[in-house]
């Protein structure tokens, strides 16, 4: 197999990320479970395709100037991909995140050039969350807001590329695909190109016990707003990129499972992953275990386990 050829600069490397099978963690079930590896990506994460997708579309409407600063709520992960564009497009970034997020993410932003504000663990009605501090600052002093949370971009990239990718992969087969919902992109995006193109595909939510989103997908109405450790998805408010009309279903995940099957990822199937891979893999297996579909269940794998090596559920492999 020749390489690939030399690429112009890193934001050309983003995306035709893997797509491989669970053969140990999904042995014996009803349809092959297979991962896309969106850890693979130049940032590490899924966010990658976000971040550039964002910025595309920002300079081909013409509301972004060369050398001004972007600014965006993240869990660390947008803020990476960002990052790259912008050391690449000559932007600064300035990066918020909530308290809850690891060392590890804050660590790589600020090495990557980020200004990183942390903010407290606050609810989305209080002016303190991360995603009202950004925005207010964004309004304040005239940076560009990327709104991962809101941006159309970001659903859009994923039904143009992830879900292309997918069904490249699968030759168009695909029984089931299950995600987490941070922004709500990426399972918005691929489950409406599956929908579109896959008869009786299932989309199937895979959220964290303690987010409110699985009762929402299940009656519309959010569920009790809990706290739980797994980074990056879930929530007590529905983002706008989040479409509740392509959803099939919810899978609720518990902490301790979604860190225990990381943590197989990692020592049964050697995939360095972070601990929303563990989330996403658990609803996958449940919903492959049920059978009834017409061929596998495919889920993401979001982002890669160095965020979150001075997490206790990370260092519990070393011990």
């Amino acid at each position: 197999m020749s390489p690939p050829p030399v690429s112009a600069h890193v934001l050309a490397c983003i995306g035709r990320t893997p797509l491989v099978a669970l053969t140990r963690l999904g042995a014996g079930l009803p349809v092959p479970v297979l991962a896309k590896c969106e850890h693979t990506n130049p940032g590490g994460s899924v966010k990658d395709r976000i971040a550039l997708a964002i910025v595309d579309d920002a300079e081909r409407r013409g509301v972004l100037r060369p050398g001004a600063t972007l600014i965006e709520a993240t869990a660390g992960n947008t803020g990476v991909g960002l990052a790259l564009v912008a050391a690449v497009r000559g932007y600064r970034l300035v990066c918020v995140m909530p308290e809850k997020m690891s060392v590890d993410k804050r660590e790589a932003l600020a090495a990557l050039g980020a200004e990183v504000i942390i903010t407290p663990n606050a609810s989305p009605q209080q002016p303190e969350n991360f995603r009202n501090v950004a925005r207010r600052l964004a309004h304040e002093r005239g940076w560009f807001l990327t709104a991962q949370f809101d941006n159309p971009a970001n659903v859009r990239v994923h039904e143009q590329t992830t879900a292309q990718e997918i069904l490249e992969q699968t030759g168009g087969r695909v029984g089931a695909f299950v995600a987490g919902a941070g922004t709500g992109g990426t399972i918005s995006g691929v489950g409406r190109r599956l929908k579109a193109q896959v008869p009786g595909v299932r989309i199937v939510l895979a959220d964290p016990v303690g987010s409110a989103l699985a009762d929402w997908v299940e009656t519309g109405r959010l569920g009790p707003d809990g706290s739980y450790l797994v980074e990056g998805i879930g929530g007590s408010e529905v983002p706008a990129n989040l479409h509740r009309d392509v959803l099939d279903a919810a899978e609720r995940i518990d902490d301790a499972e979604s860190f225990a099957i990381a943590r197989r990822l990692i020592r049964e199937e050697g995939l360095l992953v972070g601990g929303s891979a563990g989330t996403n893999v658990a609803a996958a297996l449940r919903v492959a275990a049920r059978g009834g579909l017409d061929g596998p269940v495919v889920t993401v794998l979001p982002d890669g386990w160095d965020r979150y090596r001075s997490t206790p559920w990370l260092r519990a492999l070393a011990t």
